[in-house]
């Protein structure tokens, strides 16, 4: 454990390395760093993806792979908030090393990587689904790891961590929505009624 703890530092101090030395590359780590950017944006692939239709099967689809990234995000928070974070702290690589920080201080467990879990399991709920707007929200979704890496906020292991959860709750979900595939279709037959999709 404390060779991966050593590795795990080394590739954080080596990429946190660069900040100040490429001032654009700085400017755009903090824009997608943000709370807002990357989250903003993949919510409006996935509202494109709940209302756009193109043909009634592939609408049916693209709401199919909404939920599935809705359930797999739900699933997802419940492991890290009342599983994870419970039984184990990570302190911040802020609090243990000398960085700079291109991002406020969060005080919540450096792991697993919250936005990380986040945005894998969006994307690959709607990559199940739909190769080419997962393929969009998986760039966006490294870029948002890589950026809370370069900017100081966690370690590599926090977000691949992150990650790795993220998409094993998009994958189970994804399983349960094709077994019992009577239940998305009545949510989308409700929405519809509702006209909300």
């Amino acid at each position: 454990m404390e060779t991966l703890d050593r590795i795990d530092e080394e590739i954080l101090l080596w990429l946190n390395g660069g900040v100040g030395h490429f001032p654009w590359l700085d400017a755009v780590v903090e824009l997608v760093i943000s709370d807002y950017m990357v989250p903003v944006l993949m919510s409006l692939v996935l509202l494109g993806l709940w209302f756009a239709q193109r043909t009634e099967a592939a609408h049916a689809l693209n709401q199919r792979a909404v939920l599935n990234a809705a359930g797999g995000l739900a699933v997802a928070s419940l492991v890290v908030d009342w599983l994870i974070n419970p039984l184990y702290f990570r302190s911040r690589p802020f609090v243990d090393h000398t960085v700079s920080l291109l991002f406020y201080e969060p005080t919540d467990s450096s792991f697993p990587a919250n936005p990380a879990t986040v945005a894998f399991a969006v994307a690959t709920g709607v990559w199940l689904w739909n190769r080419r707007a997962g393929a969009v929200l998986y760039s966006l979704a490294v870029l948002y790891a890589l950026s809370r890496v370069y900017g100081g906020v966690f370690y590599p292991f926090d977000v691949m961590g992150g990650a790795a959860i993220g998409i094993a709750a998009s994958i189970l979900v994804n399983l349960v929505i094709r077994r019992f595939a009577a239940l998305p279709t009545l949510a989308i037959r409700l929405a519809r009624a509702l006209y909300l999709g």
